[in-house]
């Protein structure tokens, strides 16, 4: 039976039918039918024939037998450039990169197809800058540059984010037979996407005589992602009126940026569209997007049910439901949901470490981060973020310092890229500022090889609040020097230094030059500018700039007002101060205590019982005031007219020794500003203990 069938086959004119069994295998992706093809094809006439040997290797390729291709290729008495270009094309797409680039090394004759499959190969598997050697190789041996040349070099600078290369290729597109070409337009637009050059991205799409769903989808994901988001909406609607129906990487991408916007009518309005379609409403992706853009509007409840409607969900679901719980101040949802999820990678970590940061639950974020580093979770330049906010928060140096090595330990190098971690190198300039380490975040900031803005407000701002006011005016200077521009919160910081300084010329010049730096000032600026004429005893200045604001004048400005009448003795304007702070916030302690002291001061005692009365009419307690010390690891803290600390008695021994010497010198306390220590009032007074700080807090 086997010799009529070998018969058989010799008579046939061509090796045509075996490379028709061939595709058959390749559509089967059956390996182990296209061997029995092969043991078929050896016992016939074309067993040595090129072609047929060369269609054996690509389709031993794709059908995942690696070694069988090698073996057929090293077996091979003559090869043509097809058989290499074969073997090279199996090679890069199974990520065998080193090997191809040997044998394309070795190749006698190389053709256009085998630099494509250099330049696609590498940059399929992320090797983009081997990627555009070849590339620029391939154009200087005047190898003919086409659609796959040109898309590869255009994904390999897009993996870069390398914008100046991405230029040049563009410029060689333009001169090519593919400069109206759709595909490359949208390959054009996606690079300077993600390349961050929203202009450019504009300029190719408005250029473009034809465009496709891809080319609209391209745009809008570049403003989804680089901003204006709200572009990306404009452009989603332009694109229904020009009669393209929009896919799910469309309304994937359109939630997304109305997830950044917290638009939630129009996400309402997309939500409504994919319910209305099929085969959007089991869409993982999409219904990804729905979750966070939910999450992100503060509408959880909303969230959850699109979470529990999904067939499928996977690990960025769940995150966005961590997220959101964080966000809308559950943490213990946020938690529970965590501890339920099957799957957890670093960005699920870091959502709830955020989560409770947020929420001013710091001891909970540090504990959660010593966890991470148990389970051997990689932390990223996020995670970073979030534990040095905690240490701040909690201005605890010695935990800040801990997580300060952790830090070094990363290589973090404060740069930009890919990943930027500029802003870890941020976070720790404020944390060390919070914790009033001067040195230790100067230090830091000179020592990083990048800054942004961010990184000159936090030098800034902490000098100034630690009192530097000087350095922190030096420090602007040298900002605007390298050409840094100032933005509202670098403004605030100069003018609290001012403030902190008594610098009130330099104050009122900084505050009338903030429209040469394209800054319009805010509320914030205005009470800032209140405080520092206040300090310097500049109060009708100080009024005449409340009166003049462009917007109502809050509780903050007034507040500030109100106490610098109290240390100046104004007692008419701060009268009127008050008057204005108690329409704002009646319920507000401030006001009713600093306006009974005033009046204590002056002796009108029958103003201030009328005032205290009016307090208990109102309903309006004083919270009482709170400090802590930390000593050996252990946090004291107290309250005021405390009596319940362990070692009461040396304490007010000691402020009553103190108090005593202060009076010698000439200084008079208020009244109530000190009572000495009484055994008998005891049960009167409000808490103070020591806290021992949690071991587990710490970072290490």
């Amino acid at each position: 039976m086997a010799k009529h069938g070998l018969v058989r086959d010799l008579y046939l004119p061509n090796s045509s039918p075996f490379a028709k069994l061939l595709e058959s295998c390749l559509r089967s992706r059956s390996a182990r039918d296209t061997r029995r093809v092969h043991a078929r094809i050896l016992m016939t006439q074309f067993s040595m024939e090129i072609f047929i040997q060369n269609r054996l290797i690509d389709v031993y390729g794709k059908c995942d037998s690696l070694d069988d291709a090698r073996k057929l290729f090293d077996r091979m008495p003559q090869r043509n450039t097809f058989t290499w270009n074969s073997l090279i094309s199996v090679l890069t797409k199974s990520g065998f990169l080193d090997e191809a680039a040997r044998l394309f090394g070795s190749m006698p004759d190389p053709d256009q197809c085998s630099w494509n499959s250099m330049v696609s190969g590498f940059a399929q598997h992320d090797r983009f800058e081997e990627s555009l050697e070849y590339f620029v190789k391939m154009h200087r041996e005047d190898f003919l540059l086409n659609e796959y040349s040109f898309g590869s070099a255009l994904s390999a600078c897009a993996g870069l984010m390398d914008l100046n290369m991405g230029t040049q290729v563009h410029a060689l597109v333009s001169k090519s037979r593919y400069s109206t070409d759709v595909y490359m337009g949208s390959a054009l637009i996606d690079m300077y996407s993600k390349c961050g050059s929203v202009a450019c991205a504009e300029e190719v799409f408005s250029g473009m005589i034809e465009r496709n769903l891809v080319t609209w989808n391209s745009l809008i994901t570049c403003y989804e992602q680089n901003g204006p988001a709200r572009e990306a909406l404009e452009v989603f609607v332009r694109m229904m009126e020009c009669g393209l129906e929009p896919d799910e990487v469309t309304l994937a991408s359109v939630v997304s940026a109305c997830a950044s916007l917290c638009a939630l009518k129009e996400g309402l309005q997309i939500h409504a569209r994919v319910m209305k379609t099929n085969k959007f409403r089991d869409d993982l992706v999409l219904g990804n997007a729905l979750v966070d853009m939910y999450a992100k509007c503060s509408r959880v409840n909303e969230a959850r049910r699109v979470f529990d409607r999904m067939p499928i969900r996977n690990v960025v679901s769940e995150t966005s439901m961590v997220s959101g719980y964080a966000r809308a101040a559950s943490v213990k949802a946020a938690r529970f949901m965590f501890s339920k999820m099957t799957q957890r990678n670093v960005v699920s970590w870091n959502a709830l470490i955020a989560g409770y940061t947020q929420n001013g639950e710091n001891e909970e974020a540090l504990r959660l981060f010593r966890l991470l580093k148990r389970e051997s979770i990689w932390p990223t330049h996020y995670t970073f973020g979030n534990l040095l906010s905690a240490c701040a928060n909690l201005a605890d140096l010695l935990l800040g310092r801990q997580a300060h090595t952790h830090v070094l330990k990363q290589g973090f190098r404060f740069q930009s890229g890919a990943e930027s971690d500029i802003f870890v190198g941020n976070s720790l300039i404020d944390m060390y500022m919070k914790c009033g380490s001067i040195e230790d975040g100067s230090r830091v900031f000179e020592k990083m090889k990048e800054r942004d803005c961010v990184s000159w407000n936090a030098i800034i701002v902490g000098y100034a609040q630690n009192g530097y006011g000087a350095e922190a005016l030096e420090i602007f200077r040298k900002m605007l020097v390298c050409g840094e521009n100032p933005d509202h919160v670098t403004m605030i910081g100069v003018l609290c230094a001012c403030s902190h300084a008594g610098l009130v010329e330099e104050g009122r010049h900084y505050f009338f030059s903030m429209e040469e730096h394209g800054l319009i000032p805010l509320k914030d600026h205005y009470t800032c500018m209140v405080d520092l004429l206040g300090r310097a005893g500049c109060l009708n200045e100080a009024k005449n700039l409340i009166e003049a604001m462009p917007m109502n004048p809050d509780a903050v400005v007034w507040g500030s007002l109100l106490a610098a009448c109290k240390v100046h003795g104004n007692f008419e304007m701060g009268k009127h101060a008050a008057e204005k702070l108690l329409e704002i916030d009646p319920w507000n302690s401030g006001p009713y205590v600093l306006l009974s002291n005033m009046y204590a001061e002056l002796g009108r005692w029958g103003d201030v019982v009328r005032v205290r009365k009016l307090m208990r009419q109102q309903g309006v307690t004083k919270q009482p005031g709170c400090s802590w010390i930390e000593v050996e690891s252990r946090v004291h803290v107290f309250l005021v007219k405390d009596k319940s600390h362990p070692n009461r008695k040396q304490i007010y021994s000691v402020l009553k020794m103190l108090t005593e010497q202060m009076k010698r010198v000439g200084y008079i306390p208020d009244a109530n500003e000190f009572e000495p220590y009484d055994e008998q009032s005891k049960s009167e007074s409000t808490s103070c203990y020591p806290m021992e700080l949690p071991v587990d807090a710490a970072v290490g």
